[in-house]
């Protein structure tokens, strides 16, 4: 967890990484939709990431 007394810069730089996990993960996902059709399972794992996303977006104010 980033120190208070952390340069914002610093601090967004951090979820740098998880991003790119989150964005990597869901466009895997996104691909194997299209190749197998629609699964609710496959729908779901997609919505929890677009949540992630979402939640990394508003931590970092939109700085990813």
């Amino acid at each position: 967890m980033p120190s208070s007394n952390q340069p914002e810069a610093d601090r967004t730089t951090e979820h740098v990484p998880a991003l790119e996990h989150v964005a990597g993960a869901h466009h895997l996902l996104k691909a194997l939709q299209e190749k197998i059709g629609t699964h609710p399972e496959l729908a779901e794992a997609i919505t929890e990431l677009e949540l992630a996303l979402s939640i990394l977006t508003v931590k970092t104010a939109g700085m990813l």
